[in-house]
């Protein structure tokens, strides 16, 4: 057997038409929480389906490849986390969504904002094209990239730079390629879905990067789930007779975010291969606190940007990647994609 298919071969047909099922049940449950009322009462719904229907997921693909295990769980904690996420906006006013609307939003949209598709219009919106133009251009980079790293392997045998070609290229591909591409399609259906990913080596801090520029989906959810939240709810401890004078604020709220962010991250890259654990989580808590640290120079006249902010932010994104991107990740899930078998294995 390849390797490509040791990593994403299921080992029965039973298995993708269990988690089909699954992640239909999902979007139909995610569906009927969204009715739920009181808000609280969808909330802890919204996030016990997320605790729950995780480990049931992982249960049922327990005997699976990592690539199996690792679309499953990804797939369906995305569609769990859209449910919270419409919950928190519906306590904020917005309207609930139709049916088809949450089909849409839950199931062919990456994105975390659900008030996009609530304001849906009839027509194309400007735009469409362009995003198109880019999907395709870097899908095509992205794609060349993969075919090098390849031949990197092939030709040279050189695992270090098979990998640093093929994870720029797996990202071209995916994040700036394809997800151009569906905000384009979306955005000709007249729903103001827009690029999730935007020049993020123009980033001038780790705040910029995580907030304005990489993965806004990601920044958008913990914004919208958590970060929201939580200030409010300190911002309310800080203003009680109880706990005046306190220093309960936006820290910790950031911080829970960046903890929420790294335990997603654990059960995407850590659980697949059942290695690694810890190590995607401690990546985001450190940048979490060097947000807070950019904030505190901010708040004391020393702002980070310029030339001096971008090298900060490259290098505290690129030295700890490797606790994100451990080896038994990329063993078990990224390096059959060029048929490159583990370490252990040459």
């Amino acid at each position: 057997m390849s390797t490509l298919a040791a990593a994403y071969l299921p080992t029965s047909l039973s298995i993708p038409l269990a988690l089909g099922a699954i992640l239909a049940g999902a979007i139909g449950a995610g569906y009927a929480v969204t009715r739920l009322h009181p808000p609280h009462a969808a909330r802890v719904v919204a996030w016990t389906m997320l605790v729950v229907g995780t480990a049931a997921v992982e249960r049922v693909c327990a005997a699976q490849p990592a690539g199996v295990r690792m679309i499953a769980l990804i797939s369906f904690g995305l569609l769990v986390m859209k449910s919270i996420v419409v919950v928190e906006e519906q306590a904020r006013g917005l309207k609930p969504l139709s049916f088809p609307r949450w089909l849409g939003f839950s199931a062919a949209w990456i994105g975390m904002q659900p008030r996009l598709f609530a304001s849906a219009g009839a027509g194309p919106l400007p735009g469409a094209a362009a995003l198109l133009r880019r999907g395709l251009l870097h899908a095509a980079s992205g794609a060349i990239l993969v075919v090098l790293a390849r031949l990197a392997w092939i030709q040279l045998h050189s695992r270090l730079l098979a990998t640093l070609l093929l994870l720029p290229g797996l990202s071209l591909m995916l994040h700036f390629g394809a997800c151009n591409l569906l905000a384009g399609a979306w955005r000709f259906r007249g729903v103001a879905c827009d690029a999730l990913f935007r020049a993020p080596l123009q980033s001038q801090s780790l705040g910029e990067f995580w907030s304005r520029r990489w993965n806004l989906a990601f920044s958008e959810m913990t914004a919208i789930a958590v970060y929201r939240p939580l200030a409010a709810s300190f911002g309310k401890l800080r203003t009680s007779r109880a706990c005046r004078g306190t220093r309960l604020g936006r820290g910790p709220a950031l911080l829970a975010g960046f903890g929420l962010s790294g335990l997603l991250h654990e059960l995407a890259i850590s659980v697949p291969v059942r290695a690694g654990y810890g190590l995607p989580l401690a990546y985001f808590l450190v940048h979490g606190g060097l947000v807070l640290v950019e904030r505190t120079l901010s708040q004391a006249g020393y702002p980070l940007n310029g030339w001096v902010g971008r090298a900060w932010a490259l290098f505290w994104l690129l030295v700890p990647l490797p606790l994100l991107f451990h080896q038994p990740f990329l063993a078990g899930v990224i390096w059959p994609l060029i048929e490159m078998p583990a370490a252990f294995d040459r």
